[in-house]
């Protein structure tokens, strides 16, 4: 009833300054005469519009104020429930106070009254709306109401879900992704649906090259990826990497602690050089470098060639690693060119001392970058972009991940006990 109220005097006057709902509780807290003699007190306040219903005698209590001269303000008022009496018996109309309790709590005796006493009452709901606008017309003739200019709201944006499909806007994203896509049936890689890649025997190798470089590359390619895995999965657990989550996993954590505490240690000193590999003999090959050049020119720079030396290997003690991946390379890369020139490096290095020969993370790096160039999926910009980012040191990352979690499951396994370093293996000095 308010809301309905409310919009009938805003279609007609020039606004509302006030509007009250009091309910029609049998009890309210409050009376219609309470609020109109208030508003009467009000001067912004220049007329006053009712709205009851049958049953109660509130109404009354405002129709004395109005015979009392209590208030000076014209007031429209209508009671609603006349229909009533077209009902053989006595009806509840919602609220508990909205009863007939006799004729006098009767709509029609109501407006009656109020009709009486003064108010301006029309002859029905549906005149309401003309009582009121004659009323507030009539105010504004006499000068006792200046009318407010009515301002044009503004328009109300169009709703954005609406927009989207109309095609009239595009929302901005928060996130892109160009290598998976989880919406429809089934997810896919880099467009292939997972059931295409278990169904045509796809491997590991063949879903970084999905995931990482975004094409299906030759199953050469993926071969060697996956050899790469292998032999760098893991190096005992005296290197750093290994011994950060043994130590982590004998304090008692969980296993991604243990593997991040392994993971965090990957870096130029270990495990981190892949990428330097490939980025410095790239450089080096494709200015026309020789060996002799590239390698002199680091140690002006003072920068140690990345790839190249072992703390136990020797040039006469190879790396069985290093040896199968060029065997692998030799016999189904296109092109083996940068692994050429980082034997050549190695044969210089050899010259100056015996363990400055050719690990394994140079020859991944070299390697990488013949099957990148050999391949003929990738330009020049995208293989540098791929060295840049560091692909070839996710490598690493990912296989010394498994080898990381084995020790985790490992020391779990042997239920090892808090470590603590051996004081007399610390050189304690001031």
């Amino acid at each position: 009833m308010s809301n309905e109220l409310y919009n009938t005097i805003a279609r007609v006057t020039d606004g509302i300054y006030e509007g009250i709902a009091i309910g029609g509780d049998v009890f309210p807290g409050s009376t219609l005469s309470d609020h109109v003699l208030r508003f009467n007190n009000i001067p912004q306040v220049k007329m006053v519009v009712v709205l009851g219903e049958l049953g109660g005698r509130d109404e009354y209590s405002l129709v004395e104020a109005l015979k009392q001269g209590k208030i000076n303000k014209p007031v429209v008022a209508w009671v609603s429930g006349t229909c009533a009496r077209l009902f053989k018996s006595e009806v509840q109309f919602g609220h508990a106070g909205a009863k007939s309790g006799g004729e006098m709590e009767s709509a029609q005796a109501k407006n009656q009254a109020l009709r009486e006493a003064g108010a301006v009452v029309p002859t029905s709901y549906e005149a309401f709306e003309t009582a009121i606008k004659e009323t507030f017309e009539k105010l504004h003739e006499e000068g006792k109401i200046t009318p407010v200019k009515e301002v044009t709201p503004p328009q109300i944006p169009e709703d954005l879900n609406s927009a989207i499909k109309s095609g009239k806007v595009r929302a901005p994203t928060h996130i892109i992704s160009t290598i998976s896509d989880e919406r429809g049936e089934e997810p896919c890689y880099a467009g292939v649906p997972m059931s295409s890649i278990v169904e045509q025997g796809y491997g590991v190798g063949d879903v970084i090259s999905l995931l990482w470089f975004k094409r299906s590359l030759p199953r050469y390619c993926t071969h060697f990826i996956e050899i790469c895995i292998m032999l760098c999965a893991d190096h005992g657990p005296c290197v750093s990497g290994a011994h950060n989550t043994i130590v982590t996993a004998r304090a008692g954590k969980d296993l991604v602690s243990c593997l991040v505490s392994g993971l965090l240690t990957i870096g130029p000193r270990f495990g981190g050089a892949i990428d330097d590999a490939a980025r410095y003999f790239k450089d080096a090959y494709d200015r026309g470098l020789t060996a002799y050049e590239f390698v002199e020119g680091m140690k002006k720079k003072g920068i140690r060639v990345p790839g190249i030396g072992h703390r136990i290997k020797r040039g006469d003690h190879r790396d069985n690693r290093v040896e199968l991946l060029q065997q692998f390379a030799r016999t189904h890369f296109p092109s083996v060119k940068y692994m050429e020139f980082a034997v050549q490096v190695e044969t210089y290095t050899l010259t100056k001392a015996n363990n400055l020969v050719l690990n394994v993370d140079g020859a991944i790096g070299s390697l990488f970058l013949d099957l990148l160039a050999g391949s003929g999926m990738f330009t020049k910009q995208e293989i540098d972009e791929i060295v840049q980012i560091g692909y070839l040191n996710g490598l690493f990352v990912l296989a010394r991940s498994i080898g990381l979690i084995g020790h985790t499951f490992d020391q779990k396994r042997l239920k090892q006990p808090l470590y603590r370093h051996p004081w007399e293996d610390v050189l304690y000095t001031k």
